[in-house]
Formats: C-alpha cells, structure tokens, sequence
C-alpha cells in the first residue's frame, strides 16, 4: 500500500486511491460521519442535471458521485485517473462511460459539457491551476463549473476542534475501517493545506471562471464553489 507526498504526485495519488477503491465509499461515510452523503445531494441540486445536457464528473472515483446527474437523463461522464477506482466502479455501474483521465490534461474536446463537476478531488490534483483551465476548455460556453471540496470551518473554535480530529481521530478510525489508514493520514494533511474560501474563488476567476460565488456546507467543513463560462 502506498501514502502519497503533498507535492502529490500523480503516480503516487493514483496509486494510493488504486490501494483504497473497494472501501472508499463506506469509509468516506464513516470518517464524515455521515455528512457525505448530504454533501452530494447539495452537489447534485447546484448541478441541476437535466435529460440532454452532457455532464463531465471529474474525480468520480467508483462513480458513485455520477449517479444523481445520471439518473435525471442527463448523459454523464464520470472521469478519473485511478484505474484501481474505475475497475471497481465498472463491477458497480457498468452501463455508465467511465473515463480514465488526467485532471490537467483532459481527454476531450473543447465546449463540449454543459456542467463540469468534481467532488473532493481537485485538492488531489498536482497543478490545481491547470485542472481548473482544462475544466473551462471543456465546458461549453454559459456551461457551468460546480466543485465541492474540503474547506476550513468559518468559526474559530469549531475550526480548532475539527483540525484535532482531523490529526488525532481520522487515523485510528480510518485504521479500523480502510483497507489502507496512511492514505487517510495524507487526506487529512491534504485537507489541512487547502487554501482557504476566498482564495480557491480567486483560482477560478483566473483560470477564466465568471459569476464565482460559493456558499459553506456544516460551518464550512465542505465548500461548494460555481462559476460560469462567459
């Protein structure tokens, strides 16, 4: 089993998630204390699928995260760069296109998607700047980018106690339900190092994202990010 760096190289986060495919889902669940789900239903109302339009998920993992576009008759990609996960999300939903994919090198055309998405993934891609670029060369114009992330939490105290989870709690819990707990220790570490609200926001808007906003979910653990393509 393998524990990426926080330089994240590519090998070594596909590999690390590789490692982790057949429990993700339940130890996600598990470690978020259930808030994951209700995370991904946020995600799936700000995407707002709809029967026709094509939906690019990035980072889909076992595709689990492609399931709500999918199931409003929109015609939807899930995209990742971890083959373990792929495999796994092809036992699982066989009849969906999963893709394999570099985040900053995507295998598509230009204005091709009417919403680009990624969930918890975009803290795992090594240049964050070029994967936001790439989501905007494949978006259509007045197409839409939705990413929810890890955040930092708005309100001092709950910040302190969240982080002590993080480092303490997350390990020993990841330990009893992970196939491999170090790649849980780099999630956390990862999550730690994400920039803050505002400068993800900042990111976007460079990359060519117009209209950006975000809103906090449960006191800004998570961060739902949108911005449009002029």
């Amino acid at each position: 089993m393998t524990r990426a760096s926080l330089d994240k190289q590519p090998h070594e986060v596909a590999s690390m998630f590789d490692g982790v495919a057949a429990n993700y889902d339940l130890t996600n669940d598990v470690i978020s204390l259930g808030q994951a789900r209700l995370w991904r239903k946020e995600v799936a109302k700000a995407v707002a699928a709809r029967p026709g339009q094509k939906v690019l998920d990035l980072a889909a993992g076992t595709a689990t995260s492609s399931l709500p576009f999918a199931a409003t008759g929109a015609y939807t990609v899930p995209c990742d760069f971890s083959l373990g996960m792929l495999r796994e999300g092809k036992k699982r939903h066989s009849w969906l296109p999963l893709t394999a994919g570099d985040a900053t090198r995507l295998p598509f055309k230009d204005d091709v998607f009417d919403t680009v998405t990624i969930s918890f993934g975009l803290r795992n891609v090594h240049d964050t700047d070029a994967a936001l670029r790439e989501l905007h060369r494949v978006t259509k114009p007045g197409g839409q980018v939705v990413i929810c992330e890890f955040s930092q939490p708005v309100w001092g105290p709950f910040r302190t106690v969240y982080m002590e989870y993080l480092m303490r709690a997350l390990p020993p819990v990841a330990r009893a339900v992970s196939s491999n707990p170090d790649a849980y220790v780099y999630l956390a570490e990862s999550i730690r190092e994400w920039p803050e609200q505002p400068e993800l926001a900042a990111r976007l808007q460079k990359a060519g994202w117009s209209r950006v906003a975000w809103r906090n979910l449960s006191g800004g653990i998570v961060a739902l990010h949108r911005g449009f393509k002029g």
